[in-house]
């Protein structure tokens, strides 16, 4: 390894401009200690939302003081090994998904915190750790089961979109809303029964015509009037899981004026749910495990956006293109 430095990309200041927020630092490669092993960063998932409000210092449960890294999923190369590392060689793949791991060209990560797999690539990265929010939140957020109405907000996403296989996969019809006609397409490529362009189609009028009995599990991230939809349209014992709001993401919060919630939930016995993946640790690596086989076995297919961000400068219009709506799967930024 002949580079002696390498850049990250940090916040220097609140801001509720992601752009604003950031800026790019060099800094020495460092070594690995005992149990600890360098790995050079291939691709960077991009979270928009999450990336926004930890810039904005709106995610609670970190409360973070500036300067701090930013990123967490991140595929890459063991380049350097240290002391007492029995599980990891020079030049192998693996996944990490560290905060503050992503956004940078190398990383320095306790061995443990690290995922073998067989090659570095963008699709295996979007199954960790989005991939395994989608299955958590149908499964131990939604309860998912067979033979129900399953809605996917945001389908084409990238969490969307492995959402709208494991949901087909578990046996359910599969109602996958989007936002332009050419994600439709993508969604009925993957399986879904029914696809309703918000922004052309009615989703109400739709909805309440064609499932009059109401939608059994809503995996919602879009917020808004999109969620108070899906929440009007809920089935009895119906589940709605909230997995992001990103209408609202980069915005001030809309005031709502109307009456409380609990009158559309009490009379049909159902539940709105929050569901965020750090509350849900224990069933990880299950979840990583089964996704895998899926994905080795070509039971499910990984999307990842064909729009090209390369490098930390890219960052900032990877988040905007996020934001905006424009991805069909999951956003990635390469390193080289």
């Amino acid at each position: 390894m002949t580079a002696k430095t390498y850049r990250k990309l940090t916040v220097k200041q609140l801001h509720q401009d992601f752009k604003s927020a950031i800026e790019i630092v060099e800094i020495p490669i460092p070594e690995p200690g005992s149990k600890e092993i360098l790995i050079k960063n291939k691709f960077a998932g991009v979270n928009g939302g999450f990336d926004t409000l930890l810039c904005r210092g709106e995610v609670p449960y970190v409360n973070l003081t500036p300067p701090f890294d930013l990123g967490v999923e991140a595929v890459g190369e063991v380049v350097a090994v240290g002391e007492n590392v029995e599980d990891f060689q020079l030049g192998d793949a693996v996944v990490t998904n560290v905060r503050g791991g992503g956004y940078r060209e190398y990383q320095l990560i306790d061995a443990k915190l690290a995922v073998k797999v067989r090659e570095a690539t963008p699709e295996v990265l979007a199954l960790m750790p989005t991939g395994i929010s989608a299955l958590v939140a149908l499964e131990q957020g939604g309860e998912m089961k067979s033979n129900e109405v399953v809605l996917v907000t945001a389908a084409a996403g990238g969490t969307g979109h492995i959402a709208v296989q494991l949901a087909k996969l578990a046996g359910n019809h599969v109602i996958g809303v989007c936002g332009s006609d050419t994600k439709g397409q993508l969604l009925r490529e993957l399986g879904c029964d029914r696809t309703i362009n918000y922004r052309t189609e009615n989703l109400n009028q739709i909805l309440h015509q064609e499932y009059p009995n109401g939608i059994n599990l809503i995996f919602e991230c879009v917020g808004k009037q999109v969620f108070d939809t899906c929440v009007d349209n809920l089935a009895v014992r119906g589940r709605l899981v909230v997995v992001g709001f990103i209408s609202e993401y980069a915005k001030i919060p809309e005031l709502v004026n109307q009456p409380r919630i609990y009158q559309q939930i009490f009379w049909k016995a159902a539940s709105v749910r929050g569901f965020l993946m750090p509350h849900y640790q224990e069933h990880v690596p299950a979840a990583r495990e089964r996704l895998l086989n899926l994905f080795y076995s070509n039971q499910i297919k990984v999307i990842v956006d064909p729009q090209e961000f390369l490098g930390l400068e890219s960052i900032p219009d990877a988040v905007q293109y996020l934001l905006n709506g424009q991805n069909c799967g999951k956003v990635m930024v390469r390193f080289e």
